[in-house]
């Protein structure tokens, strides 16, 4: 593991962790909004290449609206009805989206400078990084204790594990925001994903989940058996329209919320690489990054295009402080909220 300076913002300083297995795999992340900044992994030549979409400095990171690489929360994705009832009483959210909170607006801890400590094993290293999510802050309730770890394995695992404590009861779900791409660059439409759910939440015009899931049998939705993700992308599918892509969430049946079983296996044929993702979420937003196009630049100056990568984001899901059909997502005082995310690489 090593350390750098990665910036400033005000008076304090921002750090950049690298770390480093032996079979040539290596993150950086950067304590300011826990972002992957690079994750270079090699494919089945040996030859690496960085896997995740990124940004040329901290200033760019600071000024980003697509949550490069980012842990997201105190609640991941949308709420809408301008807020949400918890307890007989209303809470009225910060809106970013027009009723709608995404990525928790301003209490977005991808934007916070968290606190960061490595620890180093002769088998692994970590960094562990701590932050709250202050009472009232962007109309969320609770004092909210958030501590995200990161650890590289030797078996070219990338482990995420956020947990989180509160004083007063509030709704969590924290994840991961990398947008990937294993052949590096290029679009990421030919990359094969496979994810073993037989539902889906459509959504409405807002974005919003319904309160069905509907059945992924005979629809664009099913990668119950690996296909390209472009393979249906432009298919006359309202849900499609809607999202001008895949910006849905998929429910994990519960045999795969053991950690011990991948939800999703991407492979990009060219390269050879893997990902296999674990989790213990009940839900994986899956982002065809539909709306990629301008944002940048990246560490080769490049503007990124629409569809150029993906993101697959376990969490709770969307909107479920309104919904009590869905999965609940209130942590309470005395109760500890975890989500472990894996993503483990190979290659053909």
């Amino acid at each position: 593991m090593s350390k750098s300076n990665f910036g400033t913002i005000g008076t304090e300083t921002v750090d950049l962790f690298t770390l480093k297995n032996t079979h040539g795999m290596q993150v950086s992340i950067t304590n300011f909004g826990g972002i992957i900044t690079a994750l270079e992994v090699p494919d089945k030549h040996g030859v690496t290449a960085n896997v995740v979409a990124g940004l040329s400095n901290l200033s760019d990171y600071i000024n980003d609206d697509a949550c490069f690489g980012a842990i997201v929360g105190p609640y991941a994705n949308r709420i809408g009805n301008k807020g949400f009832w918890l307890d007989g009483r209303f809470f009225s959210l910060h809106n970013n989206e027009g009723d709608n909170t995404l990525h928790s607006s301003v209490a977005g801890v991808h934007k916070k400078l968290w606190h960061a400590t490595p620890i180093c094993t002769a088998d692994e290293a970590s960094v562990k990084l701590a932050t709250t999510s202050q009472d009232k802050e962007g109309g969320f309730p609770g004092n909210l204790e958030i501590t995200a770890t990161y650890t590289l394995n030797n078996h070219n695992e990338l482990r995420l594990l956020l947990e989180a404590t509160t004083d007063q009861a509030t709704p969590v779900s924290l994840t991961g925001h990398s947008y990937f791409n294993l052949a590096g660059r290029g679009t990421a439409m030919s990359h094969t994903l496979m994810l073993k759910a037989e539902h889906f939440l459509p959504v409405d015009t807002a974005l919003i989940p319904e309160q069905t899931p509907a059945h992924v049998a005979d629809s664009p939705f099913d990668f119950r058996q690996p296909r390209a993700i472009g393979g249906q992308i432009e298919a006359a599918h309202p849900q499609l329209k809607l999202g001008n892509g895949y910006d849905h969430t998929f429910v994990i049946p519960d045999v795969y919320r053991n950690g011990n079983m991948p939800i999703a296996t991407v492979t990009e044929p060219y390269s050879g690489r893997i990902l296999e993702l674990f989790t213990t979420s009940p839900g994986v937003q899956f982002y065809s990054a539909n709306y990629l196009s301008g944002c940048g630049p990246n560490r080769q100056g490049e503007y990124y295009q629409d569809r150029e990568a993906f993101a697959l984001e376990p969490q709770q899901f969307p909107d479920a402080p309104n919904q009590p059909a869905f999965p609940n997502p209130v942590l309470r005082p005395g109760e500890k909220y975890e989500n472990q995310i894996v993503y483990k690489f190979s290659t053909l």
